[in-house]
Parts: structure tokens; C-alpha cells; sequence
């Protein structure tokens, strides 16, 4: 276990912060589900109809689902490209499986030109959406949640584009997974804006993916705010991710992942986490009063993956990373696990706090020019105030310090903003 990840096995309670974000929730349901009483019970004479819908459709064809609720015992799955699923809202048409004894996702689609809107998906006995191996997804205004609020038991993902290209999430609300609410993984051309991820332990997650513009969200009471993450032995690597204009705070749910999984390394109280990924731009957001820090900066030696074997092509650094013109407020004066809080202890005092960003300190030795990095793949940060602790990983922590501004003071071409090409995303 180090200070920067760890193997968490506990449980959180769904009321835990709850009065906090309540005001912001869009629906009494999005915030954990209301009262179960006064919803009307599960239509379960709905299944039959819909499966035969998927099963039956066409390209071009609108699946209208209607208002209510209806209750499903096994996945629904979509193989035909340029469909489009519509309910009435997602408060309104409500699928829920909390009942669910077959099949690993609640839906899965396996197509391209395929939009999803206006709808909710609750309770999946495995992930709730997933889309996979398709192009020009659209995903708007869908919520899913475990509405028992965080529990390991939970299904993995809430929204869950995997191998996908061109692909636009929207107005989603993504509660209570238990790895990611809004995960996308090994895609292309991805933009993932004005949606609300909380209570999940991973809010936002952008995994092996080039070419993500994450922004206008809300992330909050997540173990982890916002992550981008390049992992070994997958399909690809991943680059080029802006992260602005999010609102990430009070991500300070204890970890509930399951045990071995990426997402459960991540300490309690993470507001932006890049790991092991390049190209990356942190600015003009508004992150405060995550417990262990506002921004950790890490590569995969600090995960407790590198031992797991690694591709002999595999980048393990985090390099090229700007983080530039955030407002940062509060955090680093709680971090989670002993490690880390012996070393608030060392660095801050007992009522001080770690410093915006954290940083473990691994880099490339043998692309050290004179003993430094050069400028071209330099974590660089231009924030005002903002300070980098160095936490000196790569020598077991001995001497950790925080950076003097000019380590880091420099900057990085600013990457183009992601264009979606294709129908049916704009």
C-alpha cells in the first residue's frame, strides 16, 4: 500500500453527505431514489414488449418507451445499427432490474449510429449500459443508479462506451457504481459534457482513450472526482484529454470497489486523478475540498499494477500534463490512509493542509537530458498559488517536498478541441 493508491474493501452509506448536494440533484430520484413507497410498483408485462422491439428493429427505427416503470428479470440487448431508444424522461421512464437473475449488463448494444436519451436505468445486477465496438454513439439525458446508494455489490458502470469511436455523453446522471459512473475505455473521439456523477467511486473515468473533451460536469461525493487512467495489456494506450469548466468537490465517499480492480486504489478524497496518461490539460475548473487532494498525478508504479507485467511498449509515466487556471479551495487537510496523513503531519502540521496538486514523482530516467526532464514532456502548472508536492516515490517516499514554483512553471501547446464526425453526433 502506498500513499498515493490502496486496496479498499469498505462500504459507505448513501445518506453519508447527502444533505450537501441535495439542492443540486435533478430529480428526487437522481439524488438516491425517494421513497419507494410512493413510487408506483414495476409493470412487469413491459418486458416481453420491449425485448421484441430490440430483437425486431431495423436501421432507422425509434423505440419509444413509455411512462412508468417496468421491471425486467434479465439483460436487454441491441445488435442493429442507427437506432435510437427514447423514453419520456429520465425520471419518467424508469427500467429497472433490481430483480434481475440473467445476463451481466441491464443493456447492452452492440451497434453503431445508435442514440439513447430520456430514460433511466436502475439497480443492474452488472453494468447498467454498455455500448461496445460501435461508432457515432449518442447517450443524452439517460440516469443509472443503485438506488441502495454505494455498496460493492453494486454493478461495475453506470454508462460504459468501451472500443467505441465518436461518441457524445450528455445530460446523463450516473449514481452509485461501483467502479465508474461514466466510464469510457480504449475509444476515440469522445466528449463527455454537462452531466452529474455522484456517490460512484470513480465519478468520470476516461481509460485508454484518445482524444476526450470532459467538460461543464458535476462531479461530487465520488471517492474520485474525475479520473484519466492508461492501464497495461489493453487494446491501446491513451492521450490528448482536456478536462475544463467541470466542478469536482467533496469527493470524499470511503472507497467501495472491489478489491483487485484499478478503481479501488484510489484514495477517498480525489479530486482529478491522471495516471500513466500523456497529453493531458486541467483548467478553468472549480475543484475544492477533496480530502486527500484536489489534483494527484501519478504513474502506474504507485497503482500496485506494475508488478502485474507490463507490454515492452506500455508508457507507465504520466508526461506532458498542464494544469493551468483552476480555482482550487480547500483540500489536502484529511487525506485518507495513515501514509498519507504522517505526511500532511510532516509537511503541514497538524492543521495544515497538502498542496493542491500531488504528484508521486516518478519519471523516464533514460529520457533525462542533464538530469531533467525536458520541457516538451515536463508536468507544468500555471495556477496562481498552486504547489506540487513531490512525494518521492521512486525512493520509497524518503524525502518528500514541495516543488519550488519554477519546477514546474512552463507551458505545453494547447491541444484542439475534439470534433465528432458522423450521424448522429453533432
Amino acid at each position: 500500500m502506498t500513499p498515493f493508491h490502496r486496496s479498499v474493501a469498505g462500504r459507505s452509506r448513501f445518506a453519508r453527505g447527502l444533505a450537501a448536494p441535495l439542492a443540486a440533484c435533478l430529480s428526487l430520484a437522481a439524488c438516491g431514489g425517494g421513497d419507494d413507497a410512493a413510487r408506483e410498483p414495476p409493470d412487469t408485462a413491459y418486458q416481453d414488449v420491449l425485448i421484441a422491439q430490440l430483437l425486431d428493429a431495423a436501421p432507422g427505427d425509434v423505440i419509444e418507451i413509455p411512462e412508468g416503470t417496468f421491471a425486467f428479470d434479465r439483460s436487454l440487448s441491441l445488435t442493429v445499427d442507427g437506432v435510437t431508444i427514447r423514453g419520456r424522461g429520465m425520471d419518467k421512464s424508469i427500467l429497472s432490474f433490481r430483480n434481475q437473475i440473467a445476463g451481466a449488463e441491464g443493456l447492452l448494444v452492440t451497434a453503431s449510429d445508435f442514440t439513447i436519451e430520456d430514460l433511466a436505468i436502475e439497480d443492474a445486477r452488472g453494468d447498467a449500459l454498455k455500448v461496445t465496438d460501435g461508432e457515432n454513439i449518442v447517450i443524452r439525458r439517460v440516469r443509472t443508479e443503485w438506488t441502495d446508494g454505494p455498496k460493492t455489490g453494486n454493478g461495475a458502470y453506470g454508462i460504459y462506451p468501451v472500443q467505441t469511436r465518436n461518441v457524445l455523453l450528455e445530460e446523463n446522471v450516473a449514481i452509485a457504481a461501483s467502479d465508474a459512473g461514466l466510464y469510457i475505455g480504449q475509444s476515440q473521439n469522445v466528449i463527455v459534457r454537462n452531466n452529474r456523477a455522484a456517490f460512484n467511486v470513480a465519478g468520470i473515468e476516461i481509460e485508454n482513450t484518445f482524444d476526450a473533451d470532459v467538460y461543464g460536469n458535476v462531479a461530487v461525493n465520488n471517492t474520485g472526482g474525475i479520473l484519466v487512467f492508461n492501464m497495461p495489456n489493453l487494446q491501446q494506450p491513451g492521450a490528448r484529454t482536456r478536462i475544463f469548466d467541470n466542478d469536482v468537490y467533496e469527493n470524499n465517499t470511503r472507497n467501495f470497489g472491489h478489491p483487485g480492480t484499478p478503481v479501488a486504489s484510489i484514495p477517498a478524497g480525489s479530486g482529478v486523478v491522471v495516471n500513466a496518461n500523456d497529453e493531458v490539460e486541467i483548467f478553468n475548473n472549480r475543484i475544492r475540498d477533496n480530502k486527500t487532494a484536489n489534483v494527484i498525478i501519478s504513474s502506474v508504479y504507485t497503482t500496485g499494477y506494475a508488478e502485474a507485467g507490463m507490454s515492452g511498449d506500455f508508457d507507465p509515466y504520466p508526461e506532458r500534463i498542464f494544469i493551468y487556471d483552476n480555482a482550487f479551495e480547500g483540500g489536502g487537510d484529511n487525506p485518507d490512509g495513515l501514509d498519507l496523513q504522517a505526511l500532511k503531519l510532516a509537511l503541514a502540521g497538524p492543521f495544515g493542509r497538502l498542496p493542491d496538486v500531488l504528484w508521486d514523482g516518478y519519471v523516464n530516467t533514460a529520457k533525462l537530458v542533464d538530469g531533467a526532464l525536458p520541457d516538451a514532456l515536463r508536468i507544468c502548472v500555471r495556477n496562481g498559488e498552486a504547489r506540487v508536492l513531490n512525494a518521492d516515490s521512486p525512493n520509497g517516499f524518503a524525502s518528500p517536498r514541495i516543488a519550488p514554483p519554477e519546477d514546474h512553471d512552463c507551458a505545453h501547446d494547447k491541444l484542439p478541441p475534439v470534433r465528432l464526425t458522423g450521424t448522429p453526433a453533432p
